[in-house]
């Protein structure tokens, strides 16, 4: 992987281990400019921790991670205003009011955007001067949504933020999302479960899968031209030997790959080869299995 002096995201050999398990290994990513990525992987599978190592708030065991070309666990004020960070549970004081919270944040960014503030408070029908302890679970998420968003960051990392917002909560953010990369140019890791969420709003997809980012491509490209082929042993074995397909994943009898439209009308033309399209869901069982 070529490294990009001032891309957004760059990892390189990334390793973690919790009391001997490792989770993260040897695991190389680095995210484009202005993109949405999402990112997927089985429950256990380590994202939160990927997460968390590429903000700095968990010590590696080896490797590097850097954001902006500063290494994360070094980054300047002026880089640490670039970022914002939407964790899976909200992190906000909630001893304080929203109102106090957000005046606090203000504070200590130069770009906060107290009009945008103000718009999404009032859209999304959050009370500026309730204790916000006494906020319910959805009503906390979208209030750390709010101060994330609020300083203008060119690059958001959500880990999980919508788990706790009803559909028209989730609906009304990802529309936020879609406006700020069009608007913004934001680059956007998305860490979610929810396949559906993904699919309106992802650019690219990651796969994290037994420690190491498996396979990461653009979501409209994976999904036109995965498919998977089931036949014979000896039937797989001649596809691959004459290199006409790409493998992101195999299992017994069936193989997960990439064609192009016209290697695809020929295999589907096949009466030994029987091609399947998948669904993302399909596809993150099969990449992640």
């Amino acid at each position: 992987m070529q490294a990009q002096l001032n891309a957004p995201i760059q990892i390189q050999g990334l390793s973690k281990s919790f009391s001997g398990q490792s989770v993260l290994k040897n695991l190389d990513w680095q995210i484009a400019p202005g993109s949405i990525v999402g990112l997927l992987g089985r429950n256990g599978a380590g994202k939160s921790t990927l997460i968390e190592c590429l903000l700095g708030l968990r010590d590696l065991d080896a490797g590097s991670s850097s954001l902006y070309g500063e290494a994360t666990g070094q980054l300047s004020a002026a880089t640490k205003a670039r970022i914002a960070y939407v964790p899976q549970r909200s992190d906000v004081f909630e001893w304080l009011t929203a109102r106090q919270l957000l005046a606090y944040f203000q504070q200590l960014y130069p770009r906060w955007n107290e009009g945008k503030v103000q718009s999404l408070m009032q859209a999304w029908d959050l009370p500026y001067d309730k204790v916000i302890n006494k906020l319910s679970v959805g009503q906390k998420q979208r209030l750390s949504i709010i101060r994330a968003l609020a300083h203008e960051p060119e690059l958001l990392i959500l880990d999980e933020p919508v788990s706790s917002l009803d559909p028209a909560g989730r609906r009304d953010f990802l529309r936020e999302l879609i406006d700020r990369v069009i608007d913004k140019q934001t680059t956007i890791v998305f860490s979610t479960h929810i396949l559906s969420d993904l699919e309106r709003v992802a650019m690219d997809v990651a796969f994290l899968h037994e420690g190491r980012i498996v396979h990461q491509q653009a979501l409209d490209d994976m999904m036109d031209n995965t498919v998977r082929i089931t036949a014979t042993p000896a039937v797989l074995q001649q596809l691959q030997a004459v290199k006409i397909l790409r493998q992101p994943a195999q299992a017994d009898g069936k193989l997960l790959a990439q064609f192009s439209a016209e290697q695809l009308q020929h295999l589907q033309a096949r009466p030994d080869v029987r091609v399947d399209k998948l669904s993302l869901e399909d596809l993150f069982i099969e990449m992640t299995r």
